[in-house]
């Protein structure tokens, strides 16, 4: 279904994806793996078509810089901050997309149906929590039963529960003739969705396995996730760091890598600290 050969990207003589090869099956689902830079994001917009680059790239054997259009017709992509029109409802925003790329306006009420969209249609963009917001560009991506979805860290920005959710709602879409490809952070959110993990670092395949054996493979710890009022996630930090904890601000909170014992250890931390915890959740 997609075909990456020797692909290389750079920016301003800077290597940002260096010579990537991979292949993802038709109904075959993967999980791009790495930290921050390692060059996930660019080379979902090298399969869009979107930036010039060295290498091959084929979507359903259309090469995508001799037949961009051809191919990002087979695809939906939802990005990690998608742009949309704040006055503009969500119906009207789905009529829009239909008109762009000249499908049915039919589909408006069929996503909107599929995605539980129906009832608050006429609210308008602006009004729309974070979660509305994802969940209208996953509708977005789906208007045209696209054969690839593309979805670029698409619980990053949600708050816990909106990102079970929206993980939930992913997992519905797959389907035996569909192929995704994922970028997340989240382990639990990879070994959810994917059927295969590619590990990416500074740009260069450093590896890649079964989403089974994923955390094996790789050694990957537990993490607590906590979410805190968003003016504390900072100080929260500060004061984790200086106590010892490796952490992170991560959404709406703190991300901190810790052993069984010191889970409960932490959250005890920042709770004497006078932090006000309102829900955590363990990766592993």
């Amino acid at each position: 279904m997609i075909e990456v050969k020797h692909l290389t990207k750079a920016y301003k003589g800077r290597i940002v994806v260096d010579d990537l090869s991979f292949n993802v099956a038709t109904g075959e689902s993967v999980a791009l793996w790495g930290p921050n830079g390692a060059g996930k994001t660019t080379v979902i917009r090298c399969i869009l078509g979107l930036i010039s680059h060295q290498g091959h790239i084929t979507v359903a054997g259309f090469d995508t810089k001799r037949d961009s259009t051809a191919a990002r017709s087979l695809i939906g992509y939802v990005p990690q901050e998608p742009a949309l029109y704040g006055a503009l409802t969500i119906n009207e925003t789905l009529a829009l997309s239909c008109r762009l790329r000249n499908l049915s306006l039919d589909l408006v009420s069929e996503t909107a149906d599929l995605l539980n969209l129906a009832e608050p249609g006429r609210k308008r963009v602006a009004d729309l929590s974070g979660g509305m917001r994802q969940r209208l560009a996953i509708g977005i991506s789906l208007l045209a039963d696209p054969l690839i979805l593309l979805l670029d860290e698409p619980t990053s920005s949600l708050d816990l529960d909106t990102q079970r959710q929206t993980a939930a709602l992913l997992q519905s879409l797959k389907r035996p003739g569909r192929a995704f490809v994922l970028t997340s952070h989240r382990v639990q959110e990879v070994e959810m969705l994917t059927d295969h993990v590619i590990a990416l670092d500074a740009g260069r395949k450093v590896g890649e396995c079964t989403s089974k054996a994923f955390t094996s493979t790789w050694g990957i710890q537990s993490w607590l996730n906590v979410t805190l009022p968003p003016h504390q996630a900072a100080p929260a930090q500060t004061r984790l760091e200086a106590a010892g904890y490796q952490s992170q601000q991560y959404g709406r909170g703190v991300l901190l890598q810790v052993s069984a014992k010191e889970k409960a250890d932490a959250l005890t931390f920042l709770h004497n600290a006078r932090f006000d915890v309102l829900d955590f959740e363990v990766w592993r």
